[in-house]
């Protein structure tokens, strides 16, 4: 059973963004202090990922725990309604990144994803996994 009304339920939902999150915001703001340049959802990159660095070919995505299933087989439990939409939304979410990362390694990108709450806790180390590449000759 939902805590929220059905109205404000679809309120909060409408208000997540797919982008520019707090997070991906954080840590982009931080890599642009210390002088490092991207782009932000570069659509000719497959996958749009959140930041891009061409000249390296390391793409970073900033994944939400809910719609990318974080810990899935154990937290699909805890939905609460309309069980069949979100099981099917996020396994597909799950299977979209899978394919992108495939994708992107085949062409000899480098991938790094963070949760949300990765970032949000360990911003540093986060910028030091990119650093690390970003640094590699």
């Amino acid at each position: 059973m939902d805590v929220h009304s059905k109205e404000q339920r679809s309120k909060n939902m409408r208000a997540i963004k797919s982008k520019d999150t707090k997070d991906e915001v954080r840590l982009a703001k931080a890599l642009w202090h210390k002088g490092y340049r991207y782009r932000k959802n570069d659509k000719a990159v497959f996958g749009k990922p959140d930041l891009t660095f061409k000249k390296k070919k390391l793409a970073v995505f900033v994944d939400s725990e809910f719609f990318h299933g974080k810990d899935w087989e154990t937290e699909k439990e805890r939905i609460g309604t309309n069980k069949d939409f979100w099981h099917k939304k996020i396994e597909r979410n799950m299977e979209r990144d899978k394919l992108v990362n495939e994708f992107l390694n085949n062409n000899g990108w480098i991938i790094l994803r963070f949760w949300s709450k990765e970032v949000k806790k360990n911003l540093d180390d986060c910028i030091n996994q990119i650093e690390e590449i970003l640094l590699q000759k």
